[in-house]
């Protein structure tokens, strides 16, 4: 097991994923967290308006659902792209190692 823990290929793919995580996280959170400081430290600015009743506050917060929409888009694409490759040659090594993993993987030995 502990070849399997320090396998090169084990390795990229969970730096693929910690990068994935960070990037996608930071940029949902990054968003919130500047709404946040804004919300505290510049009371003057979110309540500055900017077409009719709309606040730069209230617009900053309708478009927190749209950059959360977007960092999940995002994380799929990158996954697509990045982690999901890795993860699919390591399980076809695995496979290649073991054959009958995949009888056991799917649930069929239960």
């Amino acid at each position: 097991m502990s070849h399997h823990r320090s396998s090169p290929d084990i390795r990229q793919l969970r730096t693929a994923y910690r990068l994935l995580r960070r990037v996608s996280t930071f940029t949902a959170l990054g968003y919130f967290v500047l709404f946040l400081v804004l919300s505290a430290y510049a009371p003057g600015l979110l309540g500055h308006h900017v077409s009719g009743g709309l606040t730069a506050g209230l617009l900053l917060g309708l478009c927190q659902l749209p950059v959360m929409i977007a960092a999940i888009a995002v994380y799929e694409w990158t996954a697509q792209r990045t982690v999901d490759p890795l993860a699919a040659a390591i399980r076809h090594q695995a496979e290649r190692a073991v054959p009958n993993a995949r009888r056991y993987t799917d649930g069929a030995a239960r």
